[in-house]
């Protein structure tokens, strides 16, 4: 109830603000050829390194302002905004009355809230203008032929353009891993149905002494998103043959409890939990990062769910921590986890990531244009995306770009997002010369072989589907001041049906999943259903 009142008291906080202004598109504060016009940026913190590099004040950023003035005659000052609770600040900073002239967020649901209430600037004049090299990059959209993917989020009914979407480069999403050691320790096989995954936890869990530690914890995860750290295994659950208008309609606010099947993976879930397969503590854990992270380098995790190259990625050092425990540990991806077809399914990306756009109290809307499409050209976002040779990158013999985002040879650039994505919002992935060439340097661009990328990469995109792309009749407005409350009811229908006696699942969640619906998930999925485009 504090959070619905909080989020309520935020809408009506935004919709007085807005109203004060008039929410009319506002021009440019600074005529043609007058002196520097100054914007705001957000920038996503995501703590890295310990919280040592400020995003917001750093090489990366004194590069692109002192770039952006000289060919642009802009200045650009960046706000910091936490990644894990960017819709709440950002709610915060529009209710405030002071967005960032240019923003991002994963939560279209927002942006079309407030465009709804005159907050959002209208790209839509400038998208051949203005905004022409931004368009260029982005290219066709593939998933609505004949359009072009920058008018992804258009309104159909106006033609406006409130926001823009990412363009991602690698679609790969998650992975399921699986301690191999462990696996040839105990004559097991790499496990390639549902069962002998199960079988393997199990033997995991009873065989602590044989595998040199003091306990064993089979399958590791976190409060946050449980149903994104047992993906791959509810997926499964899913009816393969529902059609991908029921699949879209029964998506609320990115939760798949409406859709067919899906009760049934959140019950092979409480089964894990009750076989002791599934860490007791996990709900203590606030995400992997903190708990989960540090358990599996110790050496004591069997398997986890996560993002589809977690292990190698040196953000983490999950492997190279581990192996400073146990020298020859490994951690495999497997697909192995059986739908009711017989076959594995798992999700990928879809090819647009995060959204971003120019709020209407912009004082500069053509100023933060120009910013985006600067960002667009080549020359721009490889420097920012692969930085100085020799400190950030190299490239081997065979012409490969390869990445240091450690920045090992001089700290101070350390890489503070993959591939920098926080800076170059447009895209989310390395983007060179030639998709052939982003995806070798993509393999390259760990310390593990090249081959073991390319193989995870492989494994996770067997058999992926994306999420169903459906262009309303008209924009979706119920659940946007809804998904705040219904995200956090979801975390509470997790905890509490995985974590309860089976005999009294059913119960449990049937009551969940009521107060759920109750709450708003029914309201939106009849908006849905209502505005399906036959």
């Amino acid at each position: 109830m504090k959070r619905l009142g909080f989020s309520l008291l935020t809408f009506f906080t935004v919709s007085a603000v807005l109203f004060a202004s008039g929410g009319q598109q506002q021009q440019s504060g600074a005529a043609s050829g007058s002196g520097a016009v100054t914007i705001t940026v957000e920038i996503f913190d995501r703590g890295t390194d310990g919280g040592k590099t400020d995003p917001a004040n750093n090489k990366w950023t004194a590069w692109i302002k002192e770039k952006i003035l000289k060919d642009e005659n802009i200045i650009v000052n960046f706000v910091s905004v936490p990644r894990w609770t960017e819709t709440e600040a950002l709610i915060n900073l529009f209710a405030a009355g002071n967005p960032p002239d240019v923003c991002y967020t994963y939560s279209s649901d927002n942006i079309q809230m407030w465009a709804d209430q005159g907050g959002v600037y209208d790209v839509s004049p400038y998208l051949n203008s203005i905004l022409k090299d931004l368009n260029a990059f982005l290219g066709p959209d593939t998933a609505r032929p004949g359009h072009q993917l920058i008018e992804r989020n258009v309104d159909l009914g106006s033609g406006k353009v409130y926001s823009m979407p990412a363009k991602r480069m690698n679609i790969a999403n998650q992975n399921l891993f699986i301690r191999k050691d462990w696996l040839d320790i105990l004559g097991l096989p790499v496990p390639q149905t549902t069962q002998q995954f199960w079988d393997a936890l199990v033997t995991f869990r009873d065989n602590a002494a044989r595998l040199g530690v003091s306990r064993v914890i089979p399958y590791s995860m976190a409060a946050d998103r449980p149903d994104a750290l047992l993906g791959i295994i509810m997926e499964a659950f899913i009816n393969p043959s529902l059609s991908d208008k029921e699949r879209w309609i029964s998506t609320v606010v990115d939760r798949n409890f409406l859709v067919e099947g899906y009760k049934e993976g959140v019950r092979f879930a409480n089964r894990m939990y009750n076989a002791n397969l599934i860490d007791k503590d996990w709900p203590l854990y606030k995400d992997m990062d903190t708990g989960p992270a540090d358990l599996i380098k110790s050496g004591i995790v069997g398997a986890f769910c996560w993002n589809w190259d977690v292990p190698y990625r040196e953000s983490y050092n999950l492997l190279t921590d581990l192996r400073k425990n146990v020298p020859n540990a490994d951690y495999i991806p497997v697909d192995c986890i059986q739908s009711s077809d017989g076959k594995t399914h798992t999700t990928s990306y879809d090819i647009v990531g995060l959204n971003y756009f120019i709020p209407a109290a912009s004082k500069n809307p053509e100023a933060a244009m120009r910013y985006l499409n600067w960002l667009a050209k080549y020359d721009n976002y490889h420097f920012i995306q692969t930085g100085p040779l020799g400190i950030t990158h190299t490239i081997g013999s065979d012409g490969v770009v390869k990445l240091d985002p450690s920045a090992t040879a001089d700290p101070t650039w350390i890489i503070n997002s993959s591939q920098n994505i926080d800076y170059t919002m447009m895209m989310n992935g390395l983007f060179l010369e030639s998709d052939e060439a982003s995806i070798r340097a993509l393999a390259a661009g760990y310390s593990a072989p090249a081959d073991v990328i390319q193989y995870a990469y492989n494994v996770s995109l067997t058999n992926s589907r994306p999420p169903v792309f459906v262009k309303p009749r008209s924009a979706l407005t119920v659940a946007g001041p809804l998904s705040q409350t219904l995200q956090d009811k979801a975390r509470v229908i997790f905890t509490q049906s995985i974590n309860c006696a089976p005999e009294n699942f059913d119960r449990i969640y049937d009551a969940g999943i009521a107060d759920w619906l109750a709450s708003g998930a029914r309201a939106i999925m009849d908006e849905r259903r209502a505005k399906y485009p036959e």
